[in-house]
């Protein structure tokens, strides 16, 4: 059987996704810390996003599990790391899954 053939899991590919890194701006849409990307990213350049400590101002970094964003809020400022990754907006249930608080006011 060729490469191009092989059979896979049905899960291969959400498997993958949680591996593969997410744009910044999109992951804080999905997460539901911002309503749209377009308000993610004036979040981001305007300089509200730290990654691992240092500010973010694209927001086309990559961010991968594992990593820990602080995010100046207008209601408070959070401290969280990065659980999973995902591709689509969901509930705030499944959004909250995302990420574990581990500071912040």
């Amino acid at each position: 059987m060729s490469p191009s053939r092989r059979r896979t899991s049905p899960h291969a590919d959400e498997e993958e996704a949680q591996d593969a890194p997410q744009r910044l701006d999109k992951w804080l849409v999905v997460a539901r810390f911002a309503r749209t990307r377009s308000l993610a990213q004036m979040l981001i350049e305007a300089g509200h996003v730290r990654l691992e400590g240092k500010r973010v101002t694209d927001g086309a970094r990559k961010l991968k599990v594992g990593d820990v964003l602080t995010l100046a809020l207008p209601q408070a400022t959070k401290v969280v790391r990065v659980k999973a990754i995902a591709e689509k907006r969901g509930s705030y249930t499944v959004a909250r899954e995302l990420y574990e608080e581990i500071g912040g006011s």
